[in-house]
């Protein structure tokens, strides 16, 4: 009987996958390091793109926010010379207040009525003087409430009193001035004109 021996074919049967353990190994470990590389390539990619738009996002939020502060800025100045604006306005309208006052009171006041002092503070004017007869009062106060910037006169006291051996009647009473605005001195034609009572109804 004839005998075969097989060792050394098994043998090397067993380095051979031996070695092909070793070879697929190494293969799986550079194709593994391939992969990790090109992954981590491709994501410093995207991290560098968003980082780079990040950058950018920021430099014009920051010219924005100029731009923003540069805006209120004018929007402050605007306010301030739109309040100038009014102010000047202001003046301008009531700047001939005292001519239109006393220019009206000279055409309001009767004969027989004497003034002895005007007052305003603000609005209103406190009108003290003597008159002949509490008639003349009477008129006067008429007089002034269909007057185009005088209005609701109210009489505060009236008595009788002897100026000069003259028997007279010593009055004061409050006015309301109508005070003009910068409209309203635009359509005067002239210093002693004002705005009608039917103006300020408008």
């Amino acid at each position: 009987m004839i005998r075969i021996n097989l060792l050394p074919h098994r043998e090397e049967k067993r380095k051979a996958r031996r070695e092909q353990f070793y070879a697929l190994s190494a293969l799986m470990l550079v194709l593994g390091g391939v992969i990790w590389f090109l992954g981590f390539t491709i994501i410093n990619g995207y991290l560098s793109s968003q980082e780079s738009k990040n950058a950018f996002l920021k430099t014009e939020i920051a010219v924005l926010d100029k731009q923003i502060d540069e805006i209120k800025k004018l929007k402050e100045q605007t306010d301030a010379l739109l309040a100038r604006k009014r102010v000047i306005e202001s003046l301008q309208a009531n700047r001939a207040e005292t001519v239109y006052l006393f220019n009206e009171l000279a055409r309001q006041v009767p004969a027989g009525v004497y003034l002895q002092s005007v007052k305003q503070v603000g609005s209103k004017v406190t009108l003290k003087g003597y008159a002949q007869s509490s008639a003349r009062v009477s008129t006067l106060m008429r007089n002034l409430d269909e007057s185009p910037l005088l209005e609701m006169p109210q009489l505060i006291e009236i008595k009788a009193t002897t100026v000069g051996r003259r028997r007279l009647n010593d009055f004061s009473l409050n006015v309301s001035f109508t005070r003009q605005t910068a409209e309203d001195t635009k359509k005067s034609t002239g210093p002693t004109q004002g705005p009608s009572k039917a103006d300020k109804k408008q």
